[in-house]
């Protein structure tokens, strides 16, 4: 092992020893590396006559670029578009996304969290977490109902043994009792779980009440409790979009920061949906667990660990990217541009929720519960999903998401609020035409 991850490690366990044993073996492995890096670093501060360290080109003084890139940069400095950022993200953004993430959370008041880590996207911060914290054969528990790529990222890419619960109850609430139920039966047998939840939730748009939420931490503290050790990854891409009263308006990172040392709590953010910049691919990482003494330590080793996992990756998020984002957030009329596009979207959501359960669709499908977020599903009363998701792109140029044998997932982020009852009624179009055919 290197000294630096030998290092980091002890430094973790002084903290708390359960963060060591959860790492997976990469985890424990990987380091932020010195060498050129440092020695960069170095020369940056002291070499005032001539800096050969580095690894770009520059002419005249500036960065070099080409004048049909420069040209197509406007605001924003070469220096803090076309060079490489620092593989744990620019520094100021990182205390940026901090502050708000404490703004935005009330139960994090008084609680430790690490420094966010710069991710190239929530996909990215997945793929990050799995690596340092799941080994071959470890247990991820998910809902039945789950975005397709946790199986790509964690099943196939790092041979986890995927265990599902069913979301929902009958009567349209979070299932705590198959949350429970699967948390217990996968305790008796392993001693480290990893737990991922989505709120909101990528396919359903559901994001559990304030009393589901309380009860979720209940359930996970208590597991805890009685001696397993819990990695719980809170996906939080569609952070902030809540458009009912009752729904948890808080991640659940932040009931479960700091609640006890056997869980580590994974916050997955990102300016993605939350800033509504799909393509500039900036997420986050931030841990938080209960620590002996001072938390920086522990918290810093972590963000040296995460950051030396995304340089052995793709050594560092876009920095054009992150300063894009970070000029936006100190931008004075930030708050008011997120307030509008909530606003249309919070629109779009409720004009759904008239629409599809008019009586004249009963015959035709029943709606999963969804408050949140950019997606809602339906349930074919008969038919299969992947029949009807065809046939409506193939005779009426309707594009759905048919997801297994019966659900069909709506995006109504990307439709006009003037389309929705025309949507659905192509689609009961569509059910009629295939049980008539």
């Amino acid at each position: 092992m290197n000294a630096l991850a030998k290092q980091l490690n002890e430094i973790i366990e002084q903290g708390n020893p359960h963060i060591l044993d959860m790492l997976s073996d990469i985890g424990k492995n990987v380091f932020f590396p010195k060498g050129i890096l440092s020695q960069s670093a170095e020369a940056k501060q002291k070499a005032h006559k001539i800096n050969a360290t580095i690894g770009i080109a520059k002419e005249g003084g500036d960065i070099m670029a080409m004048p049909s890139v420069s040209s197509a940069i406007k605001d924003i400095s070469l220096a803090n578009s076309l060079t490489y950022a620092p593989s744990f993200g620019i520094p100021e953004l990182r205390k940026k996304w901090q502050d708000e993430q404490r703004e935005k959370n009330a139960s994090l008041s008084g609680k430790t969290i690490s420094l966010p880590v710069v991710t190239c996207g929530i996909t990215h911060a997945v793929s990050i977490a799995a690596d340092m914290w799941i080994n071959p054969g470890d247990v991820v528990i998910l809902p039945d109902k789950m975005w397709g790529n946790y199986n790509m990222i964690m099943g196939v890419r790092k041979g986890a043994v995927i265990k599902n619960f069913t979301l929902f109850t009958e009567s349209g609430g979070f299932n705590l009792n198959a949350f429970e139920n699967k948390l217990k039966e996968e305790a008796a047998k392993n001693s480290k779980l990893v737990v991922l939840l989505n709120f909101p939730q990528n396919p359903t748009g559901y994001t559990v009440t304030e009393a589901e939420g309380k009860r979720i931490t209940d359930v996970l503290t208590n597991i805890a409790i009685n001696g397993t050790h819990l990695i719980v990854i809170a996906d939080d891409a569609y952070f902030g979009l809540f458009y009912e009263e009752d729904t948890m308006k808080e991640s659940i990172f932040a009931k479960l920061a700091d609640a006890h040392e056997r869980i580590l709590a994974v916050k997955l953010d990102g300016a993605t949906k939350e800033n509504y910049v799909w393509g500039l691919r900036v997420g986050f990482i931030t841990y938080s667990t209960k620590i002996k003494g001072d938390s920086k330590p522990l918290y810093e080793a972590l963000e040296k660990k995460t950051a030396g996992a995304i340089r052995g990756n793709i050594s560092n998020a876009s920095h054009l990217s992150q300063s894009i984002v970070l000029k936006s957030m100190n931008d004075h009329h930030y708050l008011e541009e997120k307030k509008a596009k909530f606003s249309i979207l919070k629109k779009r959501a409720n004009r759904v929720k008239e629409v599809v359960y008019d009586s004249k669709y009963q015959d035709y499908w029943d709606v999963y519960p969804f408050n949140s977020g950019y997606f809602m599903c339906i349930r074919l009363k008969d038919l299969d999903a992947e029949k009807v998701r065809l046939h409506l792109l193939d005779n009426y140029g309707v594009g759905l998401i048919a997801l297994g044998e019966k659900d069909l997932r709506v995006a109504f982020s990307c439709i006009e609020e003037s389309d929705v009852t025309e949507l659905f009624d192509i689609i009961r179009k569509g059910i009629d035409d295939l049980r008539s055919a």
